[in-house]
This record gives structure tokens, sequence and C-alpha cells, in this order.
């Protein structure tokens, strides 16, 4: 049996409804802010990640699928590991900035080749939000205000916790950098084996380290507080004093960072403690120069080598396997079935009655009505019994001689004749 490949899932009809739910919800709040919708590709050049995300990430060293095509030469090309990157040579190549700030969204799968688990799997799915054109922290508030919207419209705003931290500039995140691996150099024995590995590719990830022996030297090590300069204070300060006016509670995790080279100053992420161990379901924060690094090798394989001028952006990305997990244990959505009437009519006036569903249908554009083929009546309430619908109308020769329709209320099992354009009118049945 050919069978889906290891942390590729299906997601069968009845877990689409979840879904769409979920996905609605975001829809709306992003309308609410003004967001617009962006579809991005899910396949990019390899260069514009490994440019973009760093090439000395775990994401582009050991997870990312990479492969070449049938050019003359081959293109490297990558499945999109994350919507960031995209987003941004879509803003590039696309001139969006050259006369908007513009608020963009996307939704859709990303993949990464790493060990499957619940919640998180080889293609998976994010909800990513950016902000482009705004250097002020108003912009770095505003994200994190529309996700706390988020969490209230999912039932959701008890269960999550917001960490705050900052990045500083690219500088001061050099000179912490080097004081950092001056520090964990002298106790490198001490260091897990993964942070070994870190110490001299991305050592700033060290500090997110879920190992409680790591933790434990990270206790006395510098602070990235101590290295940012006033403009990066007064930044963070700021964004705190906006989600303070918001009502937003938050904590400062200082080892807070992110995996990715492009960002600076305000990183975020909300976690919770509701599945299992902490776990962060939405991440983000600001990347000032990742416009300009792009724009940058555009020049340079055009042979122009004078300075090109980034533009400020901030953004986040959730995932969506794990937000349903959350929803799932604290918060789930109501039951819904696939069908609100469900049609069943006799063999011999089948044609009647596909043509009563059809009108139906044109009517009542709010309902979700089914048939079965032209089988027996008994087999057809079969189907009718296991559809979850509301009610079953059925139509035989003698309803169709009556002008009138026989209803089962699929819960009472009562039933009743009534005419036959009664359920056009909506007042008469609602869902």
């Amino acid at each position: 049996m050919i069978k889906a490949i290891k942390g590729f899932n299906d997601i069968l009809p009845e877990q689409s409804a979840k879904w769409q739910h979920l996905e609605a919800v975001l829809a709306n709040v992003l309308g609410r802010y003004g967001y617009e919708h962006i579809r991005l590709p899910i396949v990019e050049q390899t260069d514009l990640f490994a440019r973009a995300i760093g090439g000395a990430t775990d994401i582009v060293e050991k997870e990312m699928y990479s492969f070449t095509d049938k050019s003359d030469p081959p293109t490297p090309l990558a499945l999109r590991p994350e919507g960031t990157a995209g987003a941004v040579r879509a803003v590039i190549e696309h001139n969006l900035l050259r006369s908007d700030t513009p608020k963009l969204w996307y939704i859709g799968p990303m993949f990464r080749y790493e060990r499957p688990q619940k919640g998180r799997y080889r293609q998976f799915h994010q909800l990513g939000v950016e902000s482009f054109g705004s250097p002020l922290p108003d912009a770095d508030a505003e994200l994190i205000a529309m996700t706390h919207l988020m969490w209230q419209e999912l039932g959701l705003k008890d269960e999550m916790r917001l960490q705050l931290n900052s990045l500083g500039e690219l500088d001061e995140r050099h000179a912490y950098r080097e004081a950092l691996v001056a520090y964990l150099t002298d106790k490198h024995d001490q260091l897990d084996e993964d942070s070994k590995r870190r110490l001299t590719t991305n050592p700033l990830r060290i500090l997110d380290s879920k190992e409680a022996s790591t933790q434990a030297v990270l206790s006395d090590a510098p602070k990235l507080a101590d290295f940012l300069g006033a403009d990066s204070i007064i930044h963070f300060e700021q964004v705190q004093t906006y989600l303070t006016a918001l009502g937003i509670d938050y904590e400062i995790n200082p080892h807070l960072v992110r995996g990715l080279d492009y960002y600076n100053k305000t990183v975020f992420e909300w976690v919770t403690d509701k599945l299992g161990s902490q776990a962060t379901v939405c991440a983000g924060g600001r990347y000032d120069g990742l416009i300009g690094q792009l724009k940058s090798i555009g020049a340079r394989n055009d042979g122009n080598d004078k300075p090109v001028k980034s533009e400020p952006a901030v953004g986040f990305a959730m995932g969506l396997e794990r937000l349903l997990l959350l929803i799932d244990a604290v918060a789930p959505f109501a039951e819904t079935s696939a069908c609100d009437i469900f049609v069943v009519t006799h063999p011999e006036v089948y044609s009647a009655g596909i043509n009563y569903a059809q009108k139906l249908r044109y009517d009542r554009s709010d309902l979700r009505i089914k048939m079965a083929s032209a089988t027996s009546l008994k087999s057809q309430m079969k189907k009718a019994d296991k559809s979850g619908a509301a009610l079953t109308v059925i139509l035989a020769q003698q309803e169709l001689e009556d002008n009138s329709i026989s209803i089962k209320n699929m819960q009472t099992g009562e039933q009743t004749t009534v005419a036959q354009d009664w359920l056009s009118a909506a007042e008469n049945f609602s869902i």
C-alpha cells in the first residue's frame, strides 16, 4: 500500500471543519486591522533562504528540503521552510514599498526535515503576518495587540503568556555575542552537545536551550540588555508602555532570542503550559535589515556596489497544528456536521427531488443540503441518519401530488407535512 510520507499528514474531512473555523477567525481579526492577504509560492530559490535566514542556522544546515530543477544549468530550489523571506522577496520584486507601507498576511504549508512529533510535522502550516515601512514601536505593539485579540476570539486569552526581549541592533548584538562566546568557551565542558556545536555557529541560540545543565551555566552569563544602546532601550520601553496602555500583561525573558539572523530590537513569543512542557504558539519580532540585505544581493548581481537603503519591518508567525492542539485541550470548537438538510426522495421521482434540492440551494444559501444516490428510501434514510443533518426532507409521489414535503426532525424523530416552499423562507428554519 502506498502511504503518505512520514511527517506529511492528510487533513481529513472531519478535521477540516476545525481548520476552516480557525482560519476564518484569524482572517476576520486580520481584516479588522486592515491587513491584506498575499499568496506566496511554496518553492523559492535556495539562495533566498540561505541569505535571509543565515547559512549557519539549523534550518538551512539540516532541515531545508532542497533540490535542483531541470534548467541548464540547474537552479537550486527549496520548499519554503518559513514565510518571511518569501514575503520580503515579493515586496521587493513588485516594489510594494514605492508609495505605501504594506501590511500583509499569508497562510499555508511550510516544510522542514526534522523528527515528527505531535503538533510538529515535516509539512506544517503557518499563519504569517508582516508589517512594512514603520520603524516606530507602535508597529511592534500593534502586532502583539492583534495576536492578543486572536486569543480572545478563540477563547484562549487565559491560557497564553506573552514574553518579550530586545535583541538590540546588529553591532550591539555582535558585541554581546563576543562576550557570550568568551564566557561559554571557558565552560565548554559543561554545555550539552547541541550547545557546543552552536558555540561556533549560532551562539545566541544557546540561550533558549532546554537542557537544565546549560541553563545553569547561563545563569551567570553576560546579559544582552547590558549591551543595548540608548535607541534600542527607548524603543523597547515604548513598546512596553503601549502594551501597558492596552492592558496586555507581559514578562521580560532575557533568554528569548530568534533562530534567524535577520531579527533586531523587539522579539516576542506567546507561550502556554497547556501542551505539556512550555510550548511556543506564536513568535515574532522586528527585522529592519532584511529588505536591505536582500536588495543588496540583487544590486551586486547587477554589478552595483552602492549601499542599498533598507526598510523597517516587523512580523510574526504561528503554527496552526499546535494552535489547534491547544484549542482542543482548553476551548474546543462546537461540533458541526457537513449537512443541515438531507433530502430523501423516492427513486421513481428522483428528478423531482434533484430539482427541489437545487431550488432550495438557490433560495437558502445559508444551508448545506445533501442527497444520496437514487437507491431505496430505506438506504437513503440510513445515510440521512449518519449525515448529522438537523432535518430530513422526504419527497415521494404523494408529496408531489399535494405540492408538499414531509420533514423529519432528526433530534426528536417528529415528522410533519408542510408546503414545498416552507423551507425557502429563512424565518421557518435557521441553523
